[in-house]
C-alpha cells in the first residue's frame, strides 16, 4: 500500500476535485443507456465514494 502525504491545503484541494467528479459520475450514470456499462460506471462510484470518505477522515 503506498502512502501520499499531503498538506492540508493540498487535501481540501484534493477533496474538491474527488467531489466534483463524484457528481460528474452520477449525471453520467443517470443519462448512460447501456446497463454494463452502468454497472461499471456505479464500481467507480463505489471506489470513488470509499477514496473520499478516506481523505475526510484523514482530513478531520
Amino acid at each position: 500500500m503506498a502512502a501520499l502525504e499531503l498538506s492540508s491545503e493540498e487535501q481540501v484541494f484534493l477533496l474538491e476535485i474527488l467531489e466534483r467528479a463524484d457528481h460528474n459520475l452520477r449525471v453520467e450514470i443517470v443519462n448512460t443507456d447501456k446497463r454494463d456499462f452502468r454497472h461499471e460506471l456505479k464500481q467507480r462510484e463505489l471506489v470513488l465514494e470509499k477514496l473520499i470518505d478516506r481523505l475526510k477522515n484523514t482530513a478531520g
